[in-house]
């Protein structure tokens, strides 16, 4: 549980209140600091996996709570964000975009894992990642310079079209399974009734052979009848 990269994720966590408290101290030094300790904690989302991979320190409890760190520090300084009107309000459209899809994708792999299927990150995520973690580092920054905030929201807007493009992936191959699962239940359905024609059509022909050979014996013993009788 206490390798580095662990540490690293840990570490996500425990600065995320320190970077919130920018929405109740309003001074360009404590922007500055939240701005510094969310590029650091970002940097740190790409060192722990790197590194655990790297030095084979895979963990439970980084698969666990790598990601749970990654959805506070983005959710954290989304509500920073907005609560510090640091974007012009028709911007507040991708940060709901963002703030959406990480419910949509949580949603998503919670289900999924249920079932035991995986839901692997695509490389036009990752783009998404960079553009979002460089987007709202330098809107934490625009306190700074005027030029921080506007590329910023530049490249927010782009984080948010690829947010909604690589959600809008994702959903689909959660249905893709849902829908593959209604076909099976579809297909399972369609062969028991199929079956089960097949056994009453069999039970029939069972039971039509049994009433003619019952016939043909009753036949037989009235022949038999006739006979004992002209003997």
């Amino acid at each position: 549980m206490y390798n580095l990269p662990n540490l690293l994720t840990i570490s996500r966590i425990v600065v995320i209140p320190v970077i919130f408290l920018s929405i109740y101290i309003h001074s360009l030094t404590w922007s500055v600091l939240a701005a510094i300790l969310f590029i650091i904690a970002s940097i740190t989302d790409y060192l722990d996996g790197y590194l655990a991979r790297s030095r084979n320190e895979t963990s439970s409890f980084g698969r666990l709570f790598d990601p749970i760190a990654d959805k506070l520090l983005v959710v954290s300084a989304l509500l920073i964000i907005v609560a510090n009107r640091l974007v012009d309000e028709i911007s507040y459209i991708p940060v709901v975009i963002i703030m959406c899809r990480e419910v949509l994708v949580s949603g998503l792999r919670e289900f999924l894992a249920e079932v035991k299927v995986g839901l692997p990150v695509t490389r036009l995520a990752k783009w998404k990642t960079g553009f979002q973690m460089t987007a709202l580092s330098l809107i934490l920054l625009g306190g700074v310079s005027s030029f921080f905030a506007i590329t910023g929201e530049i490249l927010l807007w782009i984080a948010g079209v690829l947010t909604f493009i690589t959600g809008y992936q994702y959903f689909e191959k959660g249905m893709e399974y849902v829908r593959g699962e209604a076909a099976s239940k579809m297909i399972k359905k369609e062969v028991k009734a199929a079956t089960q024609k097949v056994i009453n059509a069999a039970s029939q022909v069972k039971s039509a052979v049994k009433n003619q050979a019952h016939k043909h014996n009753l036949k037989k013993a009235s022949k038999k009848a006739k006979a004992a009788k002209k003997s």
